[in-house]
């Protein structure tokens, strides 16, 4: 390892604390009016007519928009990730309750919502679907005409020969999971700005991939690239909610028609409506020897993709090479689909699909090891994957580090000998589980560093900083590359007139992706800094070092010459050079009937154990003890690779006991933080460590963490209360009434 890295606090801490960085929330363009979203009470419905006129007319209406009216913009009307499915506005039809149907701008927000009061919509009821299962049948109504059968992504992936593992198998196990649709809840919630300054169209937006915002404007409203321009600030939070595009189309139209900047600022309610995690019913079927050894796995995987396509295309292909979990099996038979419904659209959820899958196949694990005798632990390292195993891709895995994890978390939680014995009226109980993950493949990060005469380095990037520490990551890694003192170095926050193309900001890409560019872009810098000190110090360039902004032959440190002096001397006011990672493979090089190919360029990795009590009066469980790991390749900064890790437990633990959205006639009945809830420091386990297994490699990969722990915390749990109680839950979330419905059917079954 040649570079070093001190675990520095982030560069913003303290900003962070006084609430002094810059998020978009806080912005506001020199004579802005306020937008007011009108939207659909019914899930889904024809648009008869709308009456906008009396809106009009109210005091400070700037505008009134409707879907029909866009086509006088001149804009194109559609947008989405991977289907361009999505209407700015309403046109025709509304396809799930909540959806935007009128827009107001007026001088106020006052203003324009009383005016958006005044807006009457008539609409004609059509039947609704909101279960995906339901939505596959054929009286389900087609929610797209393009799409009668409502298929918003169906992949297949067939390893070996399922007939063969069948047969290979002493025994064949199937069980049913379910996950419930859920919300992201960043604390910031979705708003953006927009102008027209001359032929330019600028967005200020919170979202977490400046560059999709960028290409679906573009489409929207036939721009070329130096008449458009998207700027990001710090986003107070994100977890997929803010990925790929959300308000910015609907925004920037509202400044075309109103002729004026505007600011749009979601309400809760609006948070709630505008996108939210797949619901998923996973069906498995397992073989194994008599030895606990795996032989076959089929899964059905039916994922609820809601009114529009957004990544549940994709993210049901992703699903599928993520459905067998982190184990070897020689004969796997997956189907995964998601279908459109009425119900709000889905899409990332700080690792899509993964925790969704895990739940169901880390529980049936340890269903497979009672059922056998096998202790639960034992059994996952009889089946783990190793260096060297073919996955149910067909790629050769290599950096596989599932052991290590296990043992990691195991250590953590059962080395304390037995669990202290339950007070009256309570169990208590340990868990584990495993999972594996892809990353975005193929994906592209490009950086551009400027070092200027006077010795100060920017590096220019599209990654966006929502408090997950990437700012000040991608600031020391700058530094170790270039050897640039990190004090030396600043990094704009993103802005695409300055900051070169980046895929997005998800799927635990940024370290590993954006670092790989900016390494580029430091050995590029290196060069011509190398070109320039070759004559300064009559050398080599293979005989020079970097370190501290100068360079220095290895053999006389004491000769050394500032960057700074180099430029100077050579009458350069700065150097410029550009840097790329760009990953291959990825879901559209799978085999389409076969789903073999090179799925992801590396796997990521993690486990959780933890130990809980269960009041057998309530049904409410508790988390004691709670350890989980990752695989980070090289850890940067030990202190937030440990944040990621336990902020991510934490976060998980509102999707495993007690966070679901629930509908009702296809209403959505708690799109709020009194009905929805989410954990508190209440909630937050009393003994919660984590740790991270690192590459003893020379020069190892540095891996994303950010969503490592999550997927395993929901099934560690259920596990947990398997082991204490008895009772296996199928369906989340583990709320106190489902787990005592269960105690009180065990108790009368017995």
């Amino acid at each position: 390892m040649s570079e070093t890295f001190a675990d520095i606090p982030m560069i913003d801490a303290r900003e962070r604390v006084t609430g002094a960085i810059p998020m978009t929330i806080d912005q506001a363009m020199p004579g802005m009016a306020h937008v007011k979203v009108v939207r659909s009470p019914v899930p889904h419905g024809l648009i008869r007519s709308i009456e906008t006129s009396e809106a009009a007319r109210m005091p400070g209406v700037r505008a009134v928009l409707t879907g029909a009216s866009l086509a006088e913009l001149g804009v194109d009307p559609y947008y989405g990730g991977l289907r361009n499915d999505q209407p700015v506005l309403a046109i025709d039809k509304v396809r799930h309750e909540g959806e935007a149907v009128a827009l107001v701008v007026a001088d106020t927000e006052a203003q324009a919502e009383e005016a958006a009061g005044w807006i009457d919509v008539d609409f004609e009821e059509l039947p609704f679907v909101t279960d995906a299962r339901e939505a596959m049948t054929p009286e389900a109504p087609p929610i797209h005409d393009e799409w009668p059968d409502n298929d918003c992504g169906t992949w297949r992936l067939r390893h070996g020969d399922i007939e063969t593992g069948w047969a290979l198998a002493d025994r064949v196990y199937e069980a049913e999971y379910t996950s419930p649709p859920a919300s992201h809840v960043p604390m910031e919630p979705h708003v953006a700005l927009a102008r027209f300054e001359g032929d330019v169209l600028e967005v200020w937006t919170a979202a977490q991939a400046p560059y999709m915002v960028h290409t679906a404007l573009k489409k929207t409203f036939g721009l070329p690239d130096e008449r458009l321009r998207i700027k990001t600030f710090n986003l107070g939070g994100g977890y997929g909610a803010k990925g790929g595009v959300k308000i910015e189309p609907l925004v920037a139209c509202a400044a075309l028609a109103a002729g004026c900047p505007v600011r749009l600022v979601l309400t809760r309610p609006e948070v709630f409506n505008t996108l939210g995690k797949h619901a998923a019913h996973i069906a498995l079927r397992t073989g194994v020897k008599t030895d606990g050894t795996i032989v076959a796995r089929r899964v059905r995987a039916v994922f609820n993709a809601g009114a529009y396509a957004v990544s549940s295309p994709l993210g049901a292909g992703q699903a599928m090479t993520r459905a067998s979990g982190p184990y070897r099996i020689p004969h796997v038979w997956i189907d995964s689909t998601a279908r459109y419904t009425n119900t709000v659209p889905t899409g990332p959820f700080r690792g899509a699909m993964t925790s969704q899958l895990c739940w169901a196949y880390e529980q049936q694990m340890d269903d497979i090891a009672h059922d056998l005798g096998i202790d639960p632990i034992e059994i996952r390292r009889r089946n783990l994957l190793s260096d060297g195993d073919e996955f149910i891709t067909g790629e050769k895995m290599h950096d596989v580090h599932f052991d290590e994890l296990l043992d990691d978390v195991t250590e953590a939680i059962w080395s304390r000998g037995p669990a202290d014995p339950a007070p009256a009226g309570r169990a208590r109980g340990r868990g584990v589980a495993v999972m594996i993950k892809s990353t975005l493949t193929p994906s592209r990060s490009e950086a551009r560093l400027r070092l200027d005469d006077d010795g100060m380095l920017t590096a220019f990037c599209a990654t966006v900083e929502m408090g997950q520490g990437a700012g000040t990551t991608l600031m020391q890694m700058t530094a170790a590359y270039t050897g640039v003192p990190i004090e030396r170095i600043t990094i704009p926050l993103p802005d695409t007139f300055q900051a070169p193309f980046d895929t997005t900001t998800a799927s635990s890409r940024a370290t590993f992706s954006m670092g790989a560019a900016i390494k580029d872009a430091a050995r590029k810098l290196k060069d011509e800094l190398a070109g320039l000190a070759e004559e300064h110090l009559t050398t080599t360039a293979g005989e020079l070092r970097f370190e501290g902004g100068t360079v220095f032959r290895a053999a006389a440190p004491e000769r050394a010459v500032s960057y700074a002096d180099l430029l100077r001397e050579a009458e350069l006011p700065a150097l410029e050079v550009e840097g790329v990672f760009q990953s291959e493979g990825g879901m559209a090089t799978l085999d389409p009937e076969t789903g073999q190919g090179q799925a992801s360029v590396h796997w990521h990795e993690g486990a959780v154990a933890v130990e809980i009590e269960v009041d057998l009066q309530t049904g409410k469980i508790e988390v004691l003890n709670c350890h989980g790991a990752c695989y980070a390749g090289r850890v940067i900064s030990p202190t937030r690779v440990r944040q990621q890790n336990e902020g991510n437990i934490i976060f998980g633990l509102g999707q495993a006991l007690f966070e679901e959205l629930v509908y009702d006639s296809g209403q959505l009945v708690n799109p709020n933080l009194s009905d929805y809830m989410i954990p508190s420091i209440l909630d937050i386990p009393k003994r919660l460590t984590s740790s991270a297994v690192e590459s003893l490699e020379p020069d190892p990969d540095v891996h994303g963490v950010g969503e490592m722990t999550i997927p395993c915390i929901a099934p560690a749990i259920g596990n947990a209360l398997f082991a204490a109680t008895g009772v296996r839950i199928h369906d989340l979330p583990m709320t106190p009434e489902r787990v005592l419905r269960a105690l009180r059917a065990r108790e009368e079954a017995s």
